[in-house]
This record gives structure tokens, C-alpha cells and sequence, in this order.
């Protein structure tokens, strides 16, 4: 049992869950070892834990989901080592490789975007910075997605100074992706070509140039249990506006393609800890939530408000159609216009 906090993992009472909730919405920030207890608890505390959640997401957003849609505007030939990722120079994978994407082709995109009912529209660009080609194509192209669809408009371009996050911000970007995707400990086992300082540089400098920030993690990479509390309560530290969730996919090619543990029930108990630890943010579920929620995606989304309709980077999604689907059968509805 924690020394601090007072719960006890292997509870079988669903009260020490539901009252942690309303601390939280009270104003008490999580900490460390509520944030292991989490984790730590037993299976049959999950569906406790699960409802306490929600009261969380409904407090904040009620029943409302916020869809996203990606588009790989530059994919492969990326000279960082990363090691869970197919697009990396560690990569033998086998992916669509192609340079980047024109102005037309990504406001094709918005518009498939905006078919999908997607209220966020991420262009995502691989390699360690953005170019100069790649900087004038969103600033290009950005200004035209906005006239032409009410989008919102994430990019995930790299590290980033505080001039390029600048001109980002001016060409009309609302938001940055820019993953920790990790505990600092634990970053260099799986990256050596960047460091984790490289990474918050970046967060600090979206924030400088007043952008909403989006920053997440990858789960099920080899990480200890410490290590997705650190990230979490990181996150929590930093006030992410959005915070993607990405269960590991082991590609085939891939440095770490051989690391797959994860269960349903671990990945939904993560979800619980990241929501705990960031109550306020959009939680989203990205890749891999498919694959290891299976069929029990549903009850992550009484955790999760937000998630990605349609494929990810290099791997496919499920039908939006299936999406729509459960999101009617559980009585949400897509984000509208100026909602949270």
C-alpha cells in the first residue's frame, strides 16, 4: 500500500478509485504513488478504475469525441535511429516510401479529412527537422485548409528553434506534435541520435511561439512501470493540451520489432493513469489501439476523448465506418464546431 496516498492496489473496493477522481477534479495533482497503484491493481479493480475515469472525461468534455485525421506528407527516408519507428535509417521495413507531398495533394487530404468528420487535420513529415521545402509547403498550404474547411490544424514537422515554431504559428498551425514518447531514463534505449533535451527544447519553444502543444507516448517498448508514471505525470507537469497514446505495433524490420507484451487490460489500466495524471487534456488513443484493445476498444473510450479516424503513418486502422459505429452504440458524437 502507498505510504501517501492510501490506496491499496489489491482493494477490492471500488471507493478509494472513485474518491481519487474527486480529488482530482477537486484540484489535487497525482501523484507518484497513486500513479503506480494505478498500474499496479489487480484486474478486477479495472472496471472501478475505468468509471472512475470517465468521470474525469465527462466532467471535462461529457460525451463528446474528437476525431483526427493523418496524413504522411513526407514518409521514409529519415536519418534518425529510432527504434520502434519503420521510416528510420535503423528500418528495414517494408513501407511506402515517397518524398514530400505537394500543396494540392495535402488539401486533398483536409478534404478527406473533413468527409471523415475529423475535427483536427495532422500533416506529418519524417526526419529530424523541418526543411526549408517543408516549411514553405505548410505555410503554403495551411492558409488554403483553413479557407476552405473548418479544421483545426496539428503538424508534426520535428525539433523545431523558436523561428521555425514561429512560422509556423503565423501560416495559421494551431497545434504542434512533437512526442516524448518516453521516460527520460529510458529515451536513450530506443534513440540515440537525438537527446531527450532535444525533445523538451522543442515542447518549450511551441509554447514560446504560442501554439498548442501535443505530446504523448508509445507504450509497450520494453519500458518499466516507472518509467510510463514519469512520462505521465511529466505530461501533467508540462499542461499538454492533447496527449496521444500509441500502443507499440511491432513492425517486422523494425530494431524493436520483437518486443510484444502488452495485454487489453494493461493498455486500458495506461489509459486510466494518463487521464488521472492529465484530466484536463485531450486524450487520444492512436496506434495500435486496434490491435491491442481489440475487442475491447469500446471501454477505452470512456477514458479517451479523442481518437484517429481512418490509417495511422505506415499502419492501417479499422474502417471509419466501424468507428462511427461504436462511437453511435456508446451514445458519443463527433466533436462540433467550437466544442472541446
Amino acid at each position: 500500500m502507498s505510504q501517501s496516498s492510501g490506496i491499496d492496489p489489491k482493494s477490492t473496493s471500488n471507493s478509494q478509485w472513485h474518491a481519487l477522481a474527486q480529488r482530482i477534479l477537486d484540484g489535487h495533482v497525482l501523484e507518484p504513488s497513486e500513479a503506480r497503484a494505478i498500474l499496479d491493481a489487480d484486474d478486477a479493480e479495472l472496471i472501478d478504475q475505468i468509471a472512475a475515469a470517465y468521470r474525469i472525461r465527462r466532467h471535462w468534455f461529457g460525451n463528446r469525441m474528437h476525431l483526427n485525421f493523418l496524413i504522411n506528407a513526407r514518409s521514409g527516408k529519415c536519418g534518425e535511429d529510432c527504434g520502434y519507428c519503420s521510416q528510420s535509417r535503423a528500418s528495414r521495413a517494408e513501407i511506402n516510401r515517397h518524398e514530400l507531398l505537394s500543396p494540392d495533394e495535402l488539401l486533398a487530404g483536409a478534404d478527406e479529412a473533413a468527409r471523415h468528420k475529423a475535427k483536427t487535420y495532422c500533416i506529418v513529415t519524417s526526419g529530424r527537422e523541418p526543411s526549408e521545402s517543408v516549411l514553405a509547403t505548410i505555410e503554403e498550404v495551411v492558409p488554403r485548409i483553413k479557407q476552405a474547411h473548418r479544421l483545426k490544424v496539428c503538424v508534426s514537422p520535428g525539433l523545431l528553434t523558436d523561428e521555425k515554431a514561429r512560422r509556423l504559428a503565423l501560416a495559421g498551425v494551431n497545434r504542434i506534435n512533437h512526442n516524448l514518447n518516453t521516460s527520460e531514463r529510458f529515451y536513450p534505449s530506443i534513440c540515440t541520435t537525438h537527446t531527450y533535451k532535444q525533445r523538451l527544447d522543442t515542447l518549450a519553444a511551441v509554447r514560446r511561439a504560442g501554439l498548442e502543444i501535443c505530446s504523448g507516448g508509445i507504450v509497450g517498448m520494453g519500458e518499466t512501470a516507472d518509467d510510463l508514471v514519469e512520462l505521465a505525470l511529466r505530461l501533467g507537469r508540462l499542461a499538454i493540451e492533447a496527449v496521444p497514446i500509441n500502443f507499440f505495433i511491432p513492425i517486422p524490420g523494425t530494431p524493436l520489432a520483437g518486443v510484444d507484451y502488452l495485454t487489453p487490460r494493461v493498455c486500458l489500466r495506461t489509459l486510466v493513469l494518463f487521464r488521472m495524471a492529465n484530466p484536463k487534456c485531450e486524450l487520444r488513443i492512436a496506434a495500435g489501439r486496434e490491435r491491442s484493445l481489440g475487442p475491447l476498444q469500446p471501454l477505452g473510450l470512456y477514458v479517451a476523448n479523442s481518437i484517429f479516424v481512418g490509417d495511422y503513418l505506415t499502419t492501417k486502422g479499422q474502417p471509419p465506418s466501424a468507428d462511427y459505429e461504436m462511437l453511435e452504440a456508446l451514445g458519443f458524437e463527433p466533436v462540433l464546431d467550437g466544442a472541446h
